[in-house]
């Protein structure tokens, strides 16, 4: 079988923080155990297939300038099938477990979907590397440039649902562990032509749909929502995990469906990624996270590779405190900027955000076993567990009048600081101490 990426030879080793390799991981020893479980378990890596493999070097402003040594071919079939051998080789190489992909990433087209679908089984059960999550591309097709759940035309819901058909038969052919839905263009761009109303019941009937045949066909997996708050659409129906939830449970769906958040999707909503993770952790519905990062400086989905050891570690907090992702992972949703485009490139960018993550996996388990966070939230709402009327306003029983009664005896509370500052300082102390 053709090399693809003949600068790495062999599975990309673990040589600890002194090693001054570059095509080695520093922090990231998949069978180190960490709280209870090994890194490998706790992390979970999946290699994103699209901009992985399928992403050229375009942006808005120039096509592309990645030259593939794969996916040249003139048949669109063989063109797939090299594409797919070259995922193959980097997922063993970068030694990943898991892989996610859209339909379209691994077939052009519905006729040769379970040709390739075929293909990749054989090469997972040759690799070991499993499918964490599949989903279906219902954006870029022109027939979606209206939305595809939301389309004002129901020809187009129906082809967008026969997409999602062989997507989920796919996924569960391959093993996936889980479905996203990723409303690529579910929004709109003006209310001068668009029933938000009915496009909202819209979407809410298409996921409907999908979560019946899901478990029709014996799909156990999670089936995920993505929150993303616009780009291409001005304003998108799932524009972050808050509004998502709040559309979930008005449709009857939030027992049916987790979330997968991704970090520059939710700065893009205007959140730190970790407001995100933890709005949808403490609804129970945190089950898988797409790891890239955005350009503080650029206005768009950037996708860039997570090198951010304060975020990575703020994310671990959450996932550690909820017990992990049960069966979701960390997707890299990410690609490499349009000027790496050596294939080697695409090592340096995994093995630095696979670093990241598990040093920050360290830090965030140093964090917890010390109780530095816990201590300090416990004192500062120690009043509504000590305090009799702090318990009776958790309980919901009290009311106003006996409140303003309370409030006059109990006199002008006292102020506290928050202590902000000093917080931030020992975050910092344990980002930069060795482990």
């Amino acid at each position: 079988m053709k090399t693809y990426f003949p600068e790495v030879r062999e599975t990309i080793p673990y040589e600890g923080p002194d090693s001054r390799n570059p095509l080695a991981f520093r922090y990231y020893d998949r069978g180190r155990v960490v709280s209870g479980k090994t890194m490998a378990e706790h992390l979970k890596f999946a290699v994103c297939y699209w901009h992985t493999l399928k992403g050229t070097g375009a942006d808005p402003f120039g096509g592309a300038s990645f030259e593939r040594p794969w996916g040249g071919e003139s048949d669109r079939v063989a063109a797939a099938e090299s594409t797919m051998d070259a995922a193959f080789e980097l997922f063993r190489k970068l030694d990943v477990p898991y892989y996610c992909f859209h339909d379209r990433d691994v077939s052009p087209d519905a006729a040769s979907l379970s040709r390739l679908v075929a293909r990749a089984g054989s090469l997972q059960r040759e690799t070991g590397v499993k499918l964490l999550w599949g989903t279906a591309n219902l954006f870029s097709h022109p027939r979606y440039t209206h939305g595809a759940a939301t389309n004002p035309d129901p020809r187009v819901f129906a082809h967008a649902a026969a997409q999602v058909r062989r997507a989920l038969d796919a996924t569960l052919e391959l093993g996936g562990t889980g479905y996203v839905f990723w409303g690529g263009r579910e929004g709109y761009s003006t209310l001068l032509n668009t029933d938000l109303k009915q496009e909202r019941e819209q979407m809410a009937s298409f996921l409907h749909l999908a979560s019946d045949y899901a478990k029709s066909i014996g799909f156990e997996g999670t089936l995920l929502i993505e929150p993303k708050p616009m780009e291409p659409a001005a304003h998108q129906y799932d524009f972050d995990a808050a509004t998502t939830l709040g559309f979930l449970r008005e449709f009857g769906l939030i027992d049916r469906f987790q979330l997968n958040i991704e970090c520059n999707h939710a700065t893009l909503a205007t959140h730190s990624w970790e407001h995100d993770l933890m709005v949808a952790s403490i609804a129970g519905r945190l089950g898988s996270l797409d790891i890239n990062r955005g350009d503080p400086n650029l206005g768009w989905d950037t996708d860039q590779f997570p090198t951010d050891l304060h975020a990575a570690t703020m994310a671990m907090l959450v996932i550690l405190r909820q017990g992990g992702l049960g069966k979701g992972g960390l997707n890299f949703d990410a690609k490499v900027r349009r000027g790496s485009f050596d294939t080697v490139d695409l090592f340096h960018a995994h093995i630095g955000g696979m670093d990241t993550f598990a040093r920050g996996l360290l830090v965030a388990d140093a964090l917890l076993r010390d109780g530095v966070f816990s201590k300090v939230l416990e004192d500062r709402y120690r009043g509504y567990r000590e305090m009799e009327m702090g318990r009776k306003i958790l309980a919901r029983k009290t009311s106003l009048p006996e409140l303003e009664a309370w409030s006059e005896s109990a006199g002008e509370p006292e102020r506290v600081s928050g202590r902000q500052e000093a917080l931030e300082n020992v975050l910092n102390d344990y980002l930069y101490r060795q482990f």
